[in-house]
């Protein structure tokens, strides 16, 4: 089995491999100042959202963050982003959607780390924690975020559950994904009985597939430059680059990479 397909299938272990892992990939990148670590997003035509200079360079990934941060509302609410990687999309959001407060809660204390000096903005905090043992109060916050992140939890159910308990009544879960087919309906089933209340979902791989053509070259040299020859065949599916596993899964859907809302009543 290749390793990209144990990281995704083995789920007493995941939690083990991915600690590794993205400690890993936070001392190799954050010299490189790289503030995302999801795939990234594209319409046809394109999106063109107006940025700041500072953001242009990461226009795909930050569209992905756009994209799930815009189905619901974001403004003067408390927001909490579980699994914010190395802050980016937190940054955005907190920048251009202006939450009351954000929180990025992460596993990786690297990479807690790196979001601690790399983002220094108002109404901005990030923190170490676990996505399954949330470390906040019931009816904590307005939003819950999770972006391409819920694929590495050992009990994915349980996460949901989190969710609900740390959502205020009225509260938001916006949310994206994805998996692979045999993993699709577990996926499904756990959302159906999760007791949020969906409010829209759409499959995406075609917006995904552009924005990883889009970061295609900075990708593979990133790849090439800053991982050992025996990780690179990880690296290019952990990165989506065309040709990889990820990506031809992405195009012959043998993989869904969807986006939801939902709502607690």
């Amino acid at each position: 089995m290749p390793l990209i397909d144990s990281l995704l299938a083995l789920g007493p272990i995941r939690k083990a491999i991915w600690r590794w892992w993205y400690p890993f990939l936070t001392r190799r990148l954050q010299q490189e100042d790289i503030l995302f670590l999801n795939y990234a997003f594209e319409t046809d035509p394109p999106l063109g959202l107006p940025l700041e200079p500072q953001d242009e360079a990461n226009r795909a990934c930050l569209q992905l963050y756009h994209h799930v941060a815009t189905q619901g509302k974001i403004a003067g609410q408390r927001v909490l982003e579980v699994s914010c990687g190395h802050g980016g999309g937190a940054s955005y959001i907190t920048r251009k959607l202006h939450p009351a407060h954000y929180t990025g809660l992460d596993l990786n204390p690297a990479g807690i780390e790196f979001c601690r000096k790399r983002h220094v903005i108002p109404n901005l905090e990030f923190t170490v924690g676990d996505a399954q043992s949330l470390p906040f109060p019931d009816a904590s916050f307005d939003v819950v975020i999770n972006v391409e992140a819920s694929h590495c939890y050992p009990d994915f159910p349980r996460f949901l559950r989190q969710v609900d308990r740390v959502l205020r009544p009225g509260g938001q879960f916006l949310y994206a994904d994805f998996r692979l087919t045999d993993s699709i309906p577990p996926w499904e089933q756990a959302l159906d009985e999760c007791p949020l209340i969906l409010q829209n979902t759409r499959a995406i791989n075609a917006e995904v597939l552009r924005g990883l053509d889009a970061n295609a070259a900075r990708s593979t040299a990133l790849v090439e430059r800053k991982l050992p020859k025996p990780l690179q065949s990880l690296g290019r599916d952990f990165a989506g680059l065309p040709g990889s596993r990820i990506y031809k899964a992405l195009q012959s859907g043998e993989m869904s990479y969807r986006s939801y809302a939902f709502l607690k009543e």
